[in-house]
């Protein structure tokens, strides 16, 4: 007979038996009712009539997801590995709000963070592409990150120096009542949003809007250009949907017999 320990694993951690799918999918019926619940609650006239209802779902599956969290703890090898990984943190940070309300009123509109936990979908469906192509995604924004963090530090300079410009320019007659008031403008401009709030009203500032918009439009594809030149250089390579009994953590290559995380058997 067999620990219980790794019965527990089977059944939370991997999809392959009947018994885990039917765990999975009980669990997300109610990550999604959780959701439901809170965004019913926000709206005031439901609040009004069903709130003290709502609020006892909140409590009864965040209840289910304390239980859930520690028995996730009790069944890998490192709990604290598991508890620091992305899924780990997730899991925690989905009942936490419900608990920092009775201190902070309000803080239970955070439970919204369950969302992040109906990733698992892709693997009770067995859609391990799905989590290959997560995957690339996510070594690609890391090849990327001193890029786009030199492009952001460029954009940052340019903003500063439009800002400064349009408040010597236009003034507090034109609404720029000081530097940071040009940037919020640089920025809303830059990015092609347009608000409209605050606009220029001069010769001068309407020719440099005009700079400003024009260069929004090239500034956008930049960072989009770098992403995809770093996704076609990622290898591509068939990813399993199983977990690793010791760390919890997915997506290994289908070929692995360790876990490349903490190199326990998988």
């Amino acid at each position: 007979m067999r620990p219980w320990r790794e019965r527990l694993h089977e059944i939370i951690f991997e999809a392959e038996t009947p018994a885990g799918k039917a765990f999975d999918v009980a669990l997300l019926v109610c990550i999604v009712g959780s959701v439901v619940t809170v965004l019913l609650d926000s709206v005031s006239s439901i609040r009004a009539q069903y709130g003290p209802i709502l609020r006892a779902l909140e409590w009864i599956v965040t209840i289910l997801f304390t239980v859930e969290y520690v028995l996730r703890l009790a069944t890998v090898g490192r709990p604290l590995r598991y508890s620091l990984s992305f899924f780990g943190i997730v899991d925690l940070l989905a009942i936490v709000p419900t608990y920092l309300s009775v201190l902070i009123p309000g803080a239970q509109s955070l439970i919204v963070i369950r969302a992040l936990r109906l990733l698992r979908i892709f693997r009770v469906l067995k859609l391990g592409h799905f989590v290959g192509e997560a995957r690339m995604l996510r070594e690609a924004m890391q090849a990327s990150m001193r890029k786009i963090t030199v492009f952001l530090g460029t954009v940052v300079t340019i903003v500063l120096i439009v800002g400064s410009l349009m408040y010597l320019v236009e003034g507090e007659a034109s609404g720029f009542t000081s530097i940071p008031q040009g940037m919020y403008w640089a920025i809303v401009t830059l990015t092609t949003v347009g608000y409209g709030d605050i606009a220029p009203q001069t010769v001068v500032g309407k020719l440099l809007a005009s700079v400003v918009m024009i260069l929004g439009y090239g500034i956008i594809a930049v960072p989009t250009g770098i992403v995809t030149v770093e996704l076609a250089q990622v290898r591509r390579a068939p990813i399993t949907t199983e977990a690793c009994p010791d760390c919890g953590v997915g997506g290994h290559d289908s070929d692995a017999d360790f876990c490349k995380y903490c190199g326990a058997r998988i």
